[in-house]
């Protein structure tokens, strides 16, 4: 077996204003041909920043590699590569699947023309042939209803969907090593295990190398050759991945296999209802070849159900079920049809001062933090923004604000004149939580609050929503795909499939005892498939 890339004491500075920040310390690897690797730790390490440097897309003169560093890639030198190599390389001998597919996806051009465009580039195929080679890779990483997704804006999909769409442009030109950046971070477990067996199915096939980068464990004991554990930019462990998992020498590779998200066990017991939903639908309005024909896509149906005050509700179902469109709705961001009764007012049709004084109450928290985050303004002015609108505090006390919810969050005040792309993934998304957390709500939305987030600082932010929740009396909507964190959230859980509610009851009930089959196989894929 060879080696396909050998990288060699590879070290990455930024240039952060005035200082330099070494987030690459040294490190050194190799992948073999038709093999896994997988790359783990916490966000931040430096995961994601040396796979970003194997296509050298780390913006120059911002990022450095010391005289050391070395990078080869079928025996040559990817670092300082001429413009012509790369451009031979990339996308074409190694592909990506980056973590976040919202700010990779084209968002004014219909996901399949974009997988079509990606064929045109590398092969000789009619434009026929390229829409027919791209629905085929879409069914391929089981997108539903091919047809109707081809012609989809990205924004139309959820975060599994266009995660799965980037897989499929991905895998167009058949690489030769493939690296895939959290590439099973906004899917939920059935899924995983679908695109998993794909991509080692296509690695049998085509002889593809992988790097897989992931803070999920369960993934890379299932799914790896070889380890290598990271921890503020160094290799602190790596080996053959059952050795590493049976026997593992360094500390933090033991507290990373320890992390694990406990069942809740103390349940509220409130009886006031806070929020009632009545016959809830939402519809889309989908793509027509006839003009004086408006077609409608039904993505919610007929929902109802209440919510009790300082309770938590938790919100499953495969990705595309319409778990994201039903926590929109109820924050009054799309258009509905039915009713919502908000601590006893109907907010279905709501005045605008009435509609301002509801987004202070009802805060959500986004899937995709880096497309809800504005890459123009500070963290201090992200966190900040809504208390300039809804109160009247001094400038000492809204700093003071801003200050205890990052810290609460777990992100350093000092931080808070860097801007969002200057955070990892995980980073981002502690961001968008304390954006809404300093507003103080009543109600929160919480729509795939941890995905991006390894498990440790997964465990950290479930007992900081749970703390909260005590201390201010909040009621939560969680919705996720990952059924041990909605366990250790939940009072109660509704499972959705195709926009209905197919089961319902109290958390300890619905895992212990879930009647319906599409719960049973939710839960088995969890049992199976999910981290730990």
């Amino acid at each position: 077996m060879s080696e396909i890339l050998k990288v060699t004491d590879l070290s990455i500075s930024f240039a952060v204003r005035d200082e330099s920040f070494l987030a690459v310390d040294s490190i050194s690897f190799d992948i073999q041909r038709n093999q896994t690797l997988a790359l783990v730790g916490e966000s931040g390490s430096g995961k994601s920043v040396t796979a970003m440097s194997i296509l050298q897309l780390l913006p120059r003169p911002q990022a450095s590699y010391s005289q050391n560093s070395s990078i080869l890639f079928n025996g040559k030198e990817v670092i300082d590569a001429p413009s012509k190599e790369l451009i031979k390389i990339r996308g074409n001998i190694i592909s990506m699947v980056f973590q976040e597919p919202m700010t990779s996806l084209n968002p004014y051009h219909r996901v399949g023309d974009q997988i079509t465009e990606s064929i045109l580039l590398h092969s000789n195929k009619s434009k026929n042939e390229a829409n027919e080679e791209a629905k085929k890779l879409m069914s391929l990483v089981e997108i539903d209803d091919v047809n109707r997704r081809f012609s989809a804006y990205p924004h139309e999909l959820s975060g599994g969907q266009r995660q799965r769409i980037m897989i499929a442009m991905a895998l167009v030109n058949e690489p030769d090593l493939l690296i895939a950046d959290e590439p099973t971070t906004a899917l939920d477990v059935t899924i995983q295990a679908q695109i998993l067996d794909l991509m080692t199915k296509l690695q049998k096939e085509l002889g593809m190398s992988i790097l897989f980068i992931t803070h999920d464990l369960g993934l890379v004991e299932k799914f790896s050759d070889q380890v290598c554990v990271m921890k503020d930019g160094k290799i602190v462990e790596k080996g053959d991945t059952v050795k590493v998992f049976s026997e593992p020498k360094h500390e933090y590779t033991k507290k990373l296999l320890d992390a694990e998200p406990q069942p809740k066990i103390k349940f509220s017991n409130n009886k006031d209802t806070l929020l009632e939903i009545q016959n809830l639908d939402v519809f889309y309005n989908i793509p027509s070849s006839n003009p004086f024909k408006k077609e409608r896509f039904h993505a919610v149906k007929d929902i109802s159900f209440s919510i009790k005050k300082n309770s938590t509700i938790g919100l499953v179902g495969e990705s595309g079920s319409g778990k994201s469109t039903l926590g929109r709705a109820i924050a009054n961001l799309i258009p509905f049809e039915g009713n919502i009764i908000y601590d006893g007012k109907d907010i279905s049709k709501n005045s605008s001062q009435e509609t301002k004084e509801l987004k202070k109450d009802i805060q959500i928290i986004f899937q995709d933090p880096y497309g809800s985050l504005s890459p123009r303004m500070t963290v201090g002015e992200i966190v900040g923004e809504g208390l300039g609108v809804h109160f009247s505090f001094s400038k000492d006390e809204k700093k003071n604000k801003i200050d205890k919810v990052l810290r609460d969050v777990g992100i350093s005040p000092s931080q808070k004149s860097k801007y969002p792309h200057e955070f990892s993934g995980g980073q981002r998304q502690r961001i968008a939580i304390a954006r809404s957390l300093i507003m103080s709500p009543a109600f929160m939305i919480l729509d795939e609050p941890t995905s991006a987030l390894d498990r440790s600082i997964q465990i950290q932010v479930i007992d900081l929503l749970k703390d909260l929740q005590d201390e201010y009396s909040l009621t939560y909507l969680f919705i996720s795909h990952d059924l041990k964190v909605i366990r250790s959230m939940s009072d109660s859980i509704f499972v959705m499939k195709q926009g209905t509610i197919v089961e319902a009851g109290p958390s300890s009930e619905v895992f212990d005892s879930p009647k319906e089959e599409y719960t049973k196989k939710l839960l088995n894929a969890a049992l199976s498939y999910a981290s730990g």
